[in-house]
């Protein structure tokens, strides 16, 4: 027996040996994976390519890099407007300090919250900078500069997932398909570390991630459709100990349930310091960077889009070619310019790289010419359906075939881009929407100038009967405007805005090769103006008449805000009864100011409630709105409540006194008032009081007899 023991206890002996034996050749098998697995996301990620998929020269990543502005909360409450109404929106400094954030403090929870952070959503518009924030955390952890807590970072796209949609996965074995190195080294268990999933681009998700009907899934080793192993992840069901950072455009927030998401964040873009950084580090040149940041503060159009980091960079891009090609030359004034002369510059880059022509040669050969009408078409054709990443069926669908896609990629790199998937799937989009939309725009226009064939109708037969007669832009015109009124969340805007500032003759003269001159179109063009000028007259939004303000500028049609600026110089601005379109243009005048919108008295301006309701933007971004005898009527008061209990609205004092309110407006005011989205501090409104002070007394008295009903029946 004492033999047994003795051998019982080497056993146990050798078993301890055993042990640590296996924990140490773990602990070395994971600071292997961890070293392999940093070691090429560095690779991937330390190098970016701005507005360009793996083509170009690379710029490193912590060279250029701009700290976002972030900020922490809101909601993951669906934003379908469109993204340039919402630019314009975040482009009003806040009315009050907000609660930023860094990337690296993405899970940090707030001072004063117990309950750790699991899942963060993070909206941003597109081209805001949502990707490059995931890849400088990514890249900071795999230089180990931050976040070392965290044992592995695995970070997806939804365009890598989406062609995945019919296979089955674990999650183990989805780790070890996308991260080779965590295979090789035999980690399964990933509960057992700090793990950081990165899901970027739900918006481009075509999986049907249905909360309702999926069923729980806990075992990270059970195989199961991709979607279902996804819904459970966030969920929390399975791998709760992990983290997930998921990144969206604002239309797609809504698909992920709120209780599942621990934090909502938002990418603002550059406040208007970033931008100049952003300028600073893109020339070297001070006198240079100094005169494009004084050129971009000219045109409120420019310095708003300049929010958006990718918009920088192709306001870069054109900006340095026209200073270097045209000495003291004019520099782009509208989006319209900007956007040709980037067309431009890209035509000029294809003619040298690839067809050894010289930078003074004509731009635009017949391949060239071809190529852009191709891409026009299905820029056209996808916005329509409000597509921004295309597949092989979807370039099939417009008559591309896919080797050609490769080509148009592999030419206008800094355009239309591909990017592989697994399995060699490919991935098509364009560097931006609004890169999208501006050819979108001159597709529809060259159409109608060669054939007469207006896409904008549903019926597309041509305009004209024979070659002699000319086509009528005005009815182009016409059909677009209607279009993009008619578009309940503005998905036509900045479309409409492109397509009348490319009707313009400096346009033609810019792209002679690819326009043809139409010659003078200054009828056509006052009849634009004109129609333009009519539609702002009906009953619109007000962002929607705020557009077509933007629409003459395209147009360079400045005669209603300068009609607004004679009027505030002389002091009759507001014992004159101004039109419906001089109100449109006064709310656009009043947002453009560089001044603060610490008070908005509106009896400076007018007396009527036709013109409040155009000015309603104002009135949003205002911190004290003073409405005191304005005749403000129940329709007016629920409108007017309607912005101030949203979330986006700055106003934190309303005076409504000495307004003959109905007890129906007085039940609108409450309900303002508690909303939870509201910044209302203090509300001036005589009948609120006295329906309030009417309230407590009839509940003083109802009181009193249920008391008085009490003592007679004891």
């Amino acid at each position: 027996m004492q033999i047994n023991g003795y051998i019982s206890c080497w056993q146990c002996i050798d078993h301890s040996r055993l042990i640590i034996s296996s924990t140490v050749f773990y602990s070395e098998t994971l600071q292997w994976c961890q070293l392999k697995l940093k070691c090429v996301l560095k690779n991937e990620f330390e190098c970016v390519f701005e507005g360009i998929a793996k083509a170009g020269n690379p710029t490193l990543l912590n060279e250029i890099y701009t700290e976002l502005y972030i900020t922490e909360g809101g909601t993951a409450e669906v934003n379908d407007e469109h993204e340039v109404r919402q630019i314009e929106t975040a482009s009003r400094k806040p009315d009050r300090p907000e609660t930023t954030i860094t990337q690296e403090d993405i899970f940090k929870a707030s001072p004063g919250r117990d309950e750790p952070i699991r899942t963060v959503l993070t909206k941003g518009v597109a081209g805001i900078g949502k990707t490059i924030l995931t890849q400088k955390y990514t890249l900071d952890w795999a230089e180990d500069k931050a976040n070392q807590d965290i044992q592995f970072i695995f970070p997806f796209t939804f365009r890598e997932l989406n062609v995945l949609k019919e296979e089955n996965f674990s999650l183990v074995e989805l780790v070890h398909h996308f991260f080779t190195e965590t295979k090789e080294a035999g980690i399964c268990s990933f509960e057992d570390f700090q793990v950081v999933f990165i899901f970027d681009g739900l918006d481009e998700c075509r999986l049907p991630l249905d909360f309702h009907k999926t069923t729980i899934l806990t075992d990270p080793r059970k195989s199961t459709a991709l979607d279902v192993l996804l819904i459970n992840l966030i969920r929390g069901k399975l791998l709760p100990s992990a983290h997930l950072w998921i990144t969206t455009r604002p239309a797609a927030a809504n698909q992920i349930p709120p209780k599942c998401v621990g934090r909502v964040t938002e990418i603002r873009g550059f406040t208007d310091p970033q931008k100049e950084e952003y300028f600073y580090k893109r020339f070297r040149d001070e006198e240079q960077a100094s005169r494009i940041i004084s050129q971009i503060k000219t045109s409120r159009s420019l310095h708003i889009m300049c929010h958006i980091p990718v918009f920088c960079w192709i306001t870069a891009t054109v900006l340095e070619d026209v200073l270097e090609t045209r000495e003291g030359g004019q520099l782009p004034k509208t989006l319209t310019e900007m956007y040709i002369h980037f067309l431009v510059v890209q035509a000029k880059v294809k003619k040298v790289k690839y067809d050894g022509g010289a930078e003074t040669d004509p731009h635009w050969s017949p391949e060239s010419r071809k190529m852009i009408e191709s891409l026009g078409k299905l820029a056209f054709d996808q916005l329509q359906k409000e597509n921004l990443i295309f597949y092989e069926s979807d370039l099939t669908e417009c008559g591309i075939d896919i080797r050609a896609a490769s080509v148009y990629s592999g030419v206008f790199t800094q355009i239309f881009k591909e990017e592989r998937g697994l399995y060699q799937d490919k991935v098509f989009c364009f560097i931006h929407l609004s890169v999208q939309e501006f050819l979108a725009a001159l597709y529809v226009h060259l159409t109608f100038i060669k054939s007469g064939v207006n896409l904008l109708e549903e019926q597309t037969t041509s305009m004209w009967s024979t070659s002699s007669d000319k086509p009528k832009l005005q009815s182009l015109h016409q059909s677009a405007v209607n279009k993009a009124l008619q578009s309940p969340n503005g998905h036509l805007d900045l479309f409409l805005r492109f397509l009348l500032g490319l009707s313009l003759q400096t346009s033609q003269t810019l792209l002679r090769g690819l326009l043809t001159q139409t010659g003078s179109s200054s009828q056509i063009h006052q009849e634009t103006v004109q129609y333009i000028k009519n539609r702002l007259s009906w009953t619109l939004s007000a962002e929607k008449s705020i557009n077509l303000i933007h629409c003459l500028n395209e147009l360079n049609d400045r005669s209603l805000v300068e009609e607004i600026q004679q009027y505030r110089s002389s002091g009759s601005l507001s014992t004159g009864k101004l039109s419906p379109a001089q109100c449109s243009a006064l709310t656009f005048m009043l947002l453009s100011s560089e001044e603060d919108l610490d008070e908005f008295d509106f009896k400076k301006y007018s007396s009527s409630e036709e013109a409040l309701l155009r000015m309603l933007p104002v009135v949003k971004a205002s911190r004290k709105v003073l409405l005191s005898s304005c005749n403000v009527s129940e329709e007016g008061c629920e409108n007017l409540l309607s912005v101030v209990s949203s979330q986006s609205c700055s106003v934190r004092e309303l005076d409504l006194s000495t307004n003959s309110l109905k007890a129906s407006a007085v039940k609108l005011l409450s309900a303002a008032v508690e909303s939870p989205h509201t910044k209302l501090n203090i509300l001036r409104s005589d009948q609120f009081v006295f329906y309030l002070v009417l309230f407590v007394y009839m509940f003083d008295v109802c009181f009193c007899l249920y008391q008085l009903t009490k003592i007679i029946n004891n």
